[in-house]
């Protein structure tokens, strides 16, 4: 959508969506990259690592 004043935004580049920045990254990249590697970075609950050693036993018998 084009700014009312019809000079849009002075901080990006003519021609490309707001979405866009100058990078060339849509601008929610960035907020998904940090979620993502909160999710990364998070430890595993002992349960799940428990359930992780029955499953890896499990292939060995």
């Amino acid at each position: 959508m084009s700014q009312p004043n019809g000079r849009g935004d002075p901080g990006r580049m003519p021609g490309l969506p707001p979405e866009v920045r100058k990078d060339g990254e849509p601008g929610w990249a960035g907020g998904l990259r940090k979620l993502y590697n909160s999710v990364v970075e998070e430890p595993l609950p002992d349960s799940f690592k428990d359930l992780l050693k029955k499953l890896d036993d499990s292939d060995d018998a």
